[in-house]
């Protein structure tokens, strides 16, 4: 799950991972153009990929910490991390500054802790993709273009094909999480790009990640008390936050600023189809073909509803 410091476009039409809690800095103006095209979208997807699999490793990691247990450990892992290498000014900072650092924290402990419930009752794949409704619903209602409402019945065509016309094959309780996962990660989006502009560099997500850390190990303590102690569920703890947060980060940090906004946002359209190759290697979890089909959907009406956003944005430049 992007972003703090994000380019407008990006903040305003790319869905970052579902279980991110991670930054997508704007991009440098004027990067080296010798690395030329493979460079940054490689380390893009190689971003995905570890967020992915960092879910998959998550959902293995519940059996023996919980949903919220493991909610907590990432969260308290990647903040100390963060903390570590931002070192955040904490002086100087106004109360407006400091309640939508809160109120990013809130959000994304919520859309982590959501969509870790979504996984521990349905497939990787399917919770990616209708958590992914939630940025789209984003894109397609700051764009208001008519060309919109064919992304959104795209979108939603893709929804009533995973759930089979009526969800019967999903747990209805995960879809529910998924789609309250999707809702936060478009307030997590919101909130990220407000924190961009008030905090240098990483320091706004450095804090808010501090915020819900603190925020969810009391509901972490509270589900798998002295389990959170044990040395190897530390361990898988602190690789789902490197995976899911601190390692992601830093590639897509290095990517953005050689890569244009826009074309991150598509490459991230495609982390639900990740998603379920990762719930497929490590979770044996395997899609029908309508599910894949359904899935597939989504990301082309993710894509569509990116790319005109982008259109949109770039138009005004090109007039003048």
């Amino acid at each position: 799950m992007s972003t703090p410091d994000a380019a407008a476009v990006t903040a305003a039409a790319a869905p970052s991972s579902p279980t991110r809690g991670r930054a997508v800095p704007e991009r440098a103006a004027g990067g080296p153009r010798r690395w030329g095209s493979f460079g940054p979208v490689g380390l893009v997807l190689a971003g995905g990929i570890s967020v992915q699999f960092g879910g998959a490793l998550a959902v293995s990691l519940m059996p023996r910490a919980g949903a919220l247990g493991v909610v907590a450990l990432r969260l308290l892992v990647a903040a100390v991390v963060l903390l570590l290498i931002c070192r955040p000014r904490l002086r100087g900072h106004s109360r407006t500054d400091w309640g939508t650092v809160v109120v990013f924290g809130i959000t994304m402990a919520a859309m982590n802790g959501l969509f870790y419930q979504s996984v521990a009752r349905i497939p990787l794949g399917p919770a990616v993709t209708l958590e992914v409704l939630g940025p789209l619903a984003l894109s397609v209602l700051s764009s208001r273009r008519a060309v919109n409402v064919v992304w959104a019945g795209l979108a939603l065509a893709g929804v009533f094909l995973l759930g089979g016309g009526g969800f019967g094959s999903l747990d209805p309780i995960g879809v529910a999480f998924a789609l309250a996962a999707g809702a936060m990660w478009a307030a997590y989006i919101i909130f990220s790009a407000r924190t961009g502009l008030r905090f240098p560099q990483a320091d706004g997500l450095a804090l808010a990640m501090a915020v819900g850390a603190v925020l969810f190990l009391p509901l972490g303590i509270a589900e798998s008390g002295t389990k959170l102690l044990d040395p190897v569920t530390v361990a898988l703890g602190a690789a789902v936050a490197i995976l899911s947060s601190v390692l992601p980060y830093t590639l897509e940090l290095l990517a953005l600023r050689r890569l244009p906004a826009a074309t991150f946002a598509i490459l991230m359209s495609l982390e639900p189809a990740v998603a379920a190759v990762a719930g497929f290697l490590i979770l044996n979890q395997s899609l029908s073909a309508l599910q894949a089909l359904a899935i597939a959907l989504v990301i082309a009406a993710s894509m569509g509803a990116v790319r005109t956003q982008v259109r949109r944005g770039k138009a005004p430049a090109e007039k003048v």
